[in-house]
Formats: C-alpha cells, structure tokens, sequence
C-alpha cells in the first residue's frame, strides 16, 4: 500500500525532499557549493543511504542525534536520513566551548554525535561523562565520512524505507541561545517546517523553484534552518551553501560567483557590507550608480532578523542597491519568522505585519490586552510552534500558554497595523516613571555620522534611579573624545523627548554579541 494515501501518514524527509523527485526536479542543482554542485537526486543518495546507516548503527525512532556540523552538503544527508527513519536530529552552534558540547549530548540522552572534523579538536576537551552517547560520527566536507561509519555508508542501498511518522511526531529539536539561563531544547513536529514554508516561503517572499537561496545565517539557527534547508526543498528551489565565516568578502564573492536572487541575512552583516564597500569606494575613488550593475544585481529581495534592523541601515541599503531589505522577527520557539514586512510595502524601523498563518496579541503584565499604539508584551499563535521544552515543565508552562507562545518581546502596533519592537522585556527602561525602549534611543543614535554601532542599557545614577546609558562603537576615523559624547548626547536631546537621551556615552571596540549576531544588553548591564 502507498503510504501516501495511508490515513495519517507525514514523514518530513519523503515531503521536502523525495517530493521533489517524484515531481521531476530530481537532475536540477538542490545545492551550490564552491567544491561541486549536488542535484536533488545527489541529496537524495545521499540521506537515503545515511538513512539505511543509521539503521545499522541500530539508530530506532525517536532516538536523538546531533548534529555539530558546519554548512556543507553531508548536513542535508544527516538531517534528512534521520527524520526518514523517524529519528530526531537536532542541529547545535558549531561555536560554542566544549562545555556546552558536554550539556547538549547529556540534556538530549542523543545516542549518536555527527560532526565536521574541524569540530573534533574542541569536542575531545569535553573532560565530564558523556552518559547517553554510543556512536561518534566524522565528516569531512571533501572526503565524506570518517571509518567506521563510510563502511556502513558505501555498501548501504540509496533507496530507503521511510519510517510510518504522522504530522505530529517529533521531527526535530532546535536548542534556544540561552541569553536566559541554560539552553532550552524546543521540540518541533514534522508538520511545522511546511507552516514555515507556506506562510513565509510563499506567503511574503513568494518563494518558486527558480529561486537561488543564500543566508549568512549558518544551519544550526532556526533563522538559517529555514532559508538554507526546508524553504527552498519545500519549493523546490536552489540553496548556495558556504561553510567559512560570513564576512563581507568572503559573502561577496559567493553573490558574485553564484547570483542568488533572495539573500537572508542579520543587522551587523548588512552594516559591515556596506561598510566594506564604501571603504573600497573611498580608495578607488569610485561614486555608485543604483541605476548601474552591483555585486547584489541579481537579488530580487533581501531578508533580515535576528534583531531590529536600524532604518539608518534600511535607508542606505536601498539608496546603494535599490534593493527592499524586509525585516522581520522569528523564535526558536515558532521555528522562523511570524512577523514581517512585505515587498514594496516596507516601513523602515518596524517588523511589519503578521506572516499569514500567524495571530498576534500584546498584553500588559495582568494579560489583559493593551490597546492599539501601547507597548505590550507579544503574544504569537501559530501550527509550527514547538511542542514543549525538553525536560523544562516550568518553563514551557510559562512560555507555551495554550495556543499562544508568550515571545518574551515589547512590541507596539501602530494604526496601519504594523508592528514595532521595544526591545526584550528584560531591556525595558524605566526612566521618570515612564517606559523607554532602548532601541528607539539606539536607531536615534546610529544615524549619527561618527557612529558605527550602538546598544543602550540602564544605569543607576548618584541618586539610584534608573536612566540610559550608550555604548557606542565609532565608525573607522573617528576618535572619541568628551565634545563627542557631548555632541551625540545633544544630536538624540534634538529628536527625541528628553528623559530619553543617554546620561552618560562609552566608547567601546566592539559589542557582546551571541552566535546569532544579537547584541548581548544583558552583558553590558
């Protein structure tokens, strides 16, 4: 009997990537890399035969795997081969010291460990036990997999069985960043990367099989889950995948070479591109043209989350490349994002609009609703939120109530119905009795010449009352100075209400920032 007419039937890996086989797409390129290009018949063998391995390995349905792996082909074949045999992969920062390797193998009981052997020199100084694991797998990006598993992997068949999963059954774990605590694991369903697709691959970016997708934001995030793996399979689309750092150069010359036409990437990316070309603009002596052909020409739209993206930084995007940058916001918890702006319809400095599929509410600390232009808490409701936190019942409790997940963001909606971030509830500021958002006192400040990047936090003064203090990175050239903090504290006293502008101005190197690129307030506080 099909399994696709069997009643309940949904396994995750047969929909984004056998579909697009059984619709013909199996000889079109799935992956660019700068080593070869991979079709989705490639992708395929690949995962089908990891699938058969792993069952060799004895891997069974709902075991968990973990995948520590850099942005190379060989994480399609895991990710994919696990969710066939109903298996749970769970993609983790391929940046983190070896004690976080140590809490995520034993948080997750996972029975086996998939890593790039670039990651081997920092798992092997995980010094505690490791109570759960039973099986180590290498890559190598060139090379494949590391003895015993390539044994295992070359005489495996590259059809496989899939594994009988509904829509329900847990297709993956995604862990938080931990700016709160220790990371939390949240628990995803099959179904919830087809929500994802549908409501923002389709709904806002109208996603189709002739896109080439490329994002800064490596696979292991949520935000870079979406855009470089079930987005563009679920639309049968192309993905360019680069497994070095993103820096402007390196993003540059896989633009150049690759011609994607939708890019995805954070706030500090898009400042340090353009950065860097304005730079090289300065020693050629060059003036660019909008109208004229760039590096980003073949780039339909541009993509942004993580945090707030400054209008400052919207505002020369557009002026260089005439090219929209939607910013948006997405969770862990919700798996991408859920609210954003739409093409041509942006509004520099807001998150836009619910992504449909998606019910947005703000409250006030009681819960009661707050009325339309006050900042509340965000309240979001949608089929691919998580199922619970791993092992964490208080927190799901307070996070997971009901149908709504409780963001933890200060938002306003204004009378067109877009949304505006006020920053975490945590970042809030109190300032005269009267509620401060540090990103409006931020998105005031960058649009200051000399300023490359800034966060606002709270500081008590003399008499312990709680008032804004800046931390500002200046752009390159400048030098800083007391006339400086005097004149950017004057520059925010000129546009913005007074108990909101910066008591005191530190000038720093560089912000805390965590793996995903958000600034880290709760460090500089």
């Amino acid at each position: 009997m099909n399994q696709e007419t069997t009643h309940g039937f949904f396994n995750a890996a047969d929909y984004f990537l056998d579909r697009n086989i059984r619709e013909g797409r199996g000889r079109k390129v799935a992956v660019y890399t700068e080593y070869r290009n991979y079709t989705y018949n490639d992708i395929q063998k690949m995962a089908h035969k990891s699938a058969n391995a792993f069952r060799e390995l004895g891997v069974m349905v709902d075991d968990r795997v973990i995948i520590l792996m850099l942005d190379v082909p060989q994480f399609y074949a895991i990710f994919w081969g696990a969710i066939k045999i109903g298996a749970v992969p769970i993609p983790v920062n391929t940046m983190l010291p070896a004690d976080d390797y140590e809490y995520y193998l034993n948080d997750s009981r996972a029975r086996v460990l998939v890593m790039s052997e670039q990651m081997v020199p920092v798992v092997s100084e995980i010094e505690g036990d490791l109570r759960y694991i039973r099986d180590v797998i290498v890559l190598s990006e060139t090379k494949g997999a590391h003895i015993p598993f390539k044994q295992m992997y070359r005489h495996s068949p590259s059809t496989a069985k899939t594994e009988f999963t509904t829509k329900d059954d847990i297709g993956f774990w995604l862990y938080s960043s931990g700016s709160t605590g220790s990371p939390k694991g949240a628990i995803h369903s099959h179904y919830d990367m087809v929500v994802a697709t549908e409501g923002f691959g389709r709904g806002v970016l109208n996603l189709t099989a002739d896109d080439i997708l490329f994002s800064a934001a490596r696979l292991f995030f949520a935000y870079g889950l979406g855009n470089s793996c079930y987005l563009p399979f679920g639309v049968g689309a192309s993905v360019i995948l680069n497994s070095e750092p993103p820096k402007p150069e390196n993003v540059l010359r896989h633009i150049e070479r690759f011609r994607p036409t939708v890019f995805f990437g954070i706030p500090t990316l898009y400042g340090q591109i353009l950065g860097y070309l304005e730079k090289q603009d300065k020693q050629n002596g060059a003036t660019p043209d909008p109208g004229g052909p760039h590096q980003f020409s073949s780039v339909r739209i541009c993509c942004s989350a993580g945090e707030a993206l400054p209008p400052e930084l919207y505002h020369r995007w557009k002026k260089r490349f005439n090219i929209d940058i939607l910013d948006g916001i997405g969770t862990t918890e919700l798996g991408h994002i859920f609210i954003c702006n739409r093409p041509g319809q942006v509004k520099p400095g807001s998150s836009g609009k619910p992504v449909p599929g998606y019910e947005l509410k703000l409250i006030d600390d009681e819960g009661n609703e707050v009325p339309q232009g006050e900042i509340g808490t965000l309240l979001v409701k949608g089929r691919s939120a998580a199922q619970q936190y791993w092992r964490k019942r208080e927190k799901t409790r307070s996070t997971m109530q009901g149908e709504w997940i409780n963001t933890g963001d200060k938002y306003y909606e204004d009378e067109d119905g877009s949304f505006w971030c006020a920053g975490r509830a945590d970042d809030m500021l109190k300032v005269g009795g009267i509620w401060v958002s540090p990103v409006d006192v931020e998105n005031c400040i960058i649009e200051h010449p000399a300023v490359n990047e800034v966060a606002v936090v709270g500081k008590e003064d003399d008499k312990h009352l709680i008032k804004p203090k800046a931390f500002v990175v200046l752009a390159e050239g400048t030098e800083a100075s007391s006339e400086l903090e005097q004149d950017i504290k004057q520059w925010v006293l000129d546009r913005l209400a007074k108990y909101k502008y910066p008591r005191w101005v530190e000038f720093v190197r560089e912000l805390p920032k965590s793996a995903t690129g958000k600034i880290q307030r709760f460090k500089l506080r």
